[in-house]
């Protein structure tokens, strides 16, 4: 629409409206000139301080970190250290043992413990933390956390300067007690604490999952343990576990309950079945890969193993091990870590002594589809080192990172549970080798089934894999798990699982964990994902803007006013 001089919207016709006055429009459009041309100048100036802005961190975040020339002994200094435990009180006591033994060493450095239930509580206790620049010192947490938590500035310190420093690095000639060098930590293991160019973390522990088999129910039911399980294998078997005697109860076990295939971790089972089969789960830069016809085919068969009851999950039904040592489950798929529950007499069982059932227990990795490529995940807490203004402070939580890899703290932690020493360095000691010698002796140290669950990562290790870390990556690993998780609660609920049902299962997945808001760099977006986020100068432009257009309506109003008086 096109408007006269007089109608347009803004727009005051000077020259008539103010009686008394002559060619006031002149006047006034002149002073509007000089106006703006103050406030355009005052514009440039704000924006020439944009890079100051953002290039000082202030309440960002802190300075970057850089390795100082020496430690200063003379100071006292206080390190958070948070922690995973759950029921092992024999690992809270390692890590007050380190603690105590690393404090002797460096007497000015306190230590403060703070054990957590699960490692979920640790992310989001750092994430809350993260705004007020408290997060703790060190804590033991996963790279998929980690890369969420470099989303702020300079929160967690890139490590690798502190590897290489010939003082204070790993196996430094100034640091105070026999650390181990870089190439002495596993290389595989090492490699799965590197986000994008850098390090960001050191492995502490790792295991894998493996398949806990009660033997003795799998020849009763007519079949012969493999070399290594097959899919096909471990549904065929538990398929025929469903079969019930006239009164009820199954015939494999006696009892009325039997879950023959129970998995603990569903987003491990997605992730480890797809790279199995080739298959696209993400890409290194963080494209989202899940959603394909593999997934379809995987989470249909799934369904109807469920829809049996041949199969289960951990949130539905319960932990594997108490199913596995009342003799209510043949295959039960939990990590290494977790081998001290497992089997007739294991000393961490929850059940009660008179639920537990004698059978044999054999110890296998993860069932495959490719028996002669297998594929296993690689799991286990790393460490990472949270920055501070003061170098010297970060400096000594460094020192006491690097004790966590010492020989006696990593043999004294494998030793509890399925787990493997990081290092070659804890490897090859005699105690260590002396400790998977004496499988058997007992049923808790030398507790047979751990001592399998730990060889049998040793002798995998070259046949672990590791999935891509971004910002993002723990949202699309709960995804992962959680469609498995929905398809066996939905065939139980008995609604149909066909490809419609799967169509909206992506969907209503990719809402929930926020994956269409993962760009292409890995990067959580909130909005179109081929943009990303706004850099930070484009934020300080926009702030820049904003306050020469406050000052455009406040000089408005003063000249209001002016003309009123």
């Amino acid at each position: 629409m096109k408007y006269s001089r007089a109608e347009r919207p803004g727009i005051k016709v000077s020259g008539t409206d103010i009686p008394g006055r002559k060619n006031t429009g002149v006047k006034a459009g002149s002073a509007l000139k000089s106006q703006l041309r103050r406030l355009l100048g005052t514009a440039v100036l704000l924006a020439a301080l944009v890079p100051a802005l953002t290039g000082c961190h202030g309440s960002r975040g802190s300075t970057v970190f850089e390795v100082p020339e020496s430690f200063d002994t003379t100071r006292n200094y206080e390190v958070t250290f948070w922690a995973k435990n759950d029921t092992n009180k024999s690992q809270t006591r390692i890590y007050e043992k380190a603690i105590s033994d690393f404090q002797a060493i460096y007497p000015n450095i306190t230590v403060n413990l703070r054990l957590y239930t699960d490692y979920g509580k640790i992310y989001n206790d750092v994430i809350t933390n993260i705004a007020t620049k408290t997060t703790p010192n060190v804590c033991i947490t996963y790279p998929d956390h980690i890369a969420t938590y470099l989303t702020g500035d300079n929160v967690v310190v890139p490590l690798d300067a502190l590897f290489e420093d010939a003082s204070y690095g790993l196996g430094g000639t100034e640091v105070g007690f026999d650390a181990p060098k870089k190439e002495e930590v596993i290389p595989e293991f090492l490699e799965e604490c590197r986000i994008g160019e850098h390090y960001y973390a050191l492995p502490y522990m790792r295991s894998t999952e493996a398949c806990y088999v009660n033997k003795d129910y799998v020849e009763k039911l007519g079949y012969t343990m493999p070399d290594m399980l097959t899919w096909d294998f471990v549904w065929e078997v538990s398929e025929a576990a469903m079969e019930k005697n006239a009164d009820g109860t199954f015939a494999v076990n006696g009892q009325k309950v039997m879950i023959p295939f129970l998995y603990k971790s569903t987003d491990n089972m997605m992730i480890q079945m797809l790279r199995q089969k080739g298959a696209g789960y993400s890409t290194q830069d963080g494209t989202v890969e899940i959603f394909n016809d593999t997934t379809r085919e995987l989470l249909a068969e799934i369904a109807g193993h469920a829809k049996t009851g041949a199969f289960s999950t951990f949130k539905i039904s319960s932990y594997p091990a108490n199913f596995l040592d009342a003799g209510q489950c043949i295959f039960a798929v939990d990590s290494t870590a977790g081998s001290t529950w497992m089997g007739s007499h294991a000393p961490l069982s929850d059940i009660s002594e008179d639920k537990f059932v004698e059978f044999e227990t054999v110890v296998y990795p993860v069932p495959q589809f490719d028996t002669e490529h297998p594929q296993m995940i690689s799991q286990g807490p790393s460490v990472c080192v949270f920055n501070k203004d003061d170098p010297q402070e970060v400096l000594a939580s460094w020192l006491f990172t690097q004790y966590l890899l010492s020989n006696e703290v990593q043999v004294s932690y494998a030793q509890t549970e399925g787990y493997v020493p990081v290092t070659s360095k804890a490897r090859e000691t005699d105690e260590y080798q002396d400790y998977l010698q004496r499988r058997g002796e007992d049923g808790s140290k030398y507790y047979d089934v751990k001592i399998d669950a730990t060889q049998l990562l040793l002798d995998n290790t070259e046949n672990t894999f590791v999935t891509a870390v971004f910002n993002g990556s723990a949202s699309l690993r709960d995804a992962a798990g959680q469609m498995i998780e929905n398809v066996t609660k939905s065939v139980r609920r008995k609604k149909t699982v066909d490809d419609a049902f799967i169509e909206d299962l992506f969907s209503e997945v990719s809402s929930l964990y926020h994956l269409e808001a993962i760009g292409a760099a890995g990067e959580s977006t909130g909005g179109k994902k081929e943009l990303g986020p706004l850099p930070t100068e484009a934020k300080a432009l926009i702030a820049v803007l904003v306050c020469v257009w406050v000052l455009l309506g406040a000089a408005a109003l003063r000249d209001l006013v002016r003309k009123k008086n």
